[in-house]
């Protein structure tokens, strides 16, 4: 299944857009849900029907659903406190009902991951189209999972899990209790969900569609998403211009947004596959007002280039293996490399990710690094000292 991400700087008109490209895909005859993400209905004003934590169907062959965070918060809550009931019996700690939880922070946005995994993983539709948040907030979602299975696994190292029947031993032997079996299967229970989710978020039929404004603001809000979502390794396939005005209009006063939005248009073209979308003069509401958009297409079967990070072999030419890192829009002072261990993190700008090095790497040493055109290329030389020794014996007659 087809999943496009849609998201943009805040009241670009992703929401519209989204629902639009929904819409649309239906009418094509393409089985569609669209999930929404906003707390208010801002996709069903758009749809033209009320949506919630239900889905609905809100035209032929389109279902819109909005998860409810507080539901999923209060399940998940419950489950953990049966879980854990010996040790709340133990310390005599009264369980709170359902009705008394109040979503945490945090909570909506892991429902949204789960509901993004449910649907991508449903056999009834053939495109799932998503209302991310604004930009900023759609990012650290999408990073989420990542960050999350990574913080479980060094809190909770699943090998420690492999010690079960020494675990009685050895807290007596360290004098403090160990982690109980519970706490082990419930982190491999979230990291086996964070897991799913993380390879929706990377599967080759998932991309993100930008959605913007073309101006000063628009275009600045634009490079930061292309760069947060280039160190994610996340493909975009289209940016969506929106709310463009007509090139000819007898309004003068016209000529100076259309000039601004031209240029901005050709700086986008050089890196972007641009889509515009026409200014209707009004607030898009309702199916009729939809189509007239005329979004780009959705189609299902259509190839999406993977984003890669190669390793190219430079030891007979300058002794180096080079990784390329693509990050369009990279400042080359804002770029700063931690190696530790077999990971390396990489901080561009406001965004930093850890990644695992690749294995031909491992046994090198960063050689220096550099940023050109957009890409970032970090020179490894070969580490003797990291190589496996091996022991000679001598021959003797």
């Amino acid at each position: 299944m087809r999943t496009i991400l849609i998201t943009g700087p805040g009241g670009s008109g992703r929401t519209t857009l989204a629902a639009a490209t929904a819409l649309a895909a239906a009418a094509e005859g393409t089985r569609t849900l669209v999930l929404g993400t906003d707390r208010t209905d801002t996709l069903g004003a758009a749809l033209g029907t009320r949506t919630g934590p239900e889905p609905t169907e809100a035209a032929p062959r389109l279902t819109a659903w909005r998860p409810d965070p507080a539901q999923d918060f209060r399940k998940d809550l419950t489950a953990l406190q049966d879980r854990a009931s010996s040790a709340l019996d133990l310390l005599g700690a009264s369980r709170l009902d359902p009705e008394e939880l109040t979503p945490l922070p945090g909570a909506e946005e892991l429902a949204l991951l789960r509901a993004l995994r449910d649907a991508a993983l449903s056999e009834s539709y053939d495109l799932l189209v998503v209302d991310l948040p604004p930009a900023p907030q759609a990012l650290a979602l999408l990073a989420l999972p990542e960050e999350l299975r990574r913080y479980l696994r060094r809190l909770l190292p699943p090998e420690r899990q492999a010690a079960r029947a020494l675990r009685p031993v050895l807290g007596r032997l360290a004098g403090v209790p160990m982690p109980a079996e519970w706490l082990y299967e419930t982190a491999a229970r979230w990291d086996l969900e964070l897991a799913a989710v993380e390879a929706v978020v990377a599967d080759r039929d998932t991309v993100v569609r930008l959605v913007a404004e073309p101006g000063p603001a628009g275009a600045d809000a634009l490079r930061a998403a292309g760069l947060g979502l280039a160190l994610r390794g996340l493909r975009t396939d289209v940016v969506v211009a929106n709310r463009v005005l007509p090139e000819a209009s007898p309004d003068t006063w016209l000529a100076g947004p259309v000039a601004q939005q031209r240029k901005t248009l050709d700086e986008w073209r050089e890196s972007y596959d641009v889509r515009t979308v026409a200014h209707l003069g009004r607030d898009p509401v309702g199916a009729d007002d939809l189509a007239a958009l005329a979004v780009p297409g959705a189609d299902p079967e259509a190839p999406v280039p993977p984003a890669e990070w190669p390793v190219t072999d430079r030891l007979g030419e300058d002794g180096v293996l080079v990784w390329h890192i693509p990050l369009p829009g990279a400042i080359r002072e804002e770029l700063d490399l931690v190696r530790r261990g077999d990971e390396l993190l990489v901080m561009a700008g406001r965004f930093r990710r850890i990644v695992p090095l690749p294995s031909a790497l491992r046994r090198c040493t960063v050689a220096g690094a550099a940023l050109r055109e957009g890409e970032l290329c970090i020179r490894f030389a070969p580490d003797p000292k990291l190589w496996p020794q091996t022991r000679s014996e001598g021959v003797t007659s």
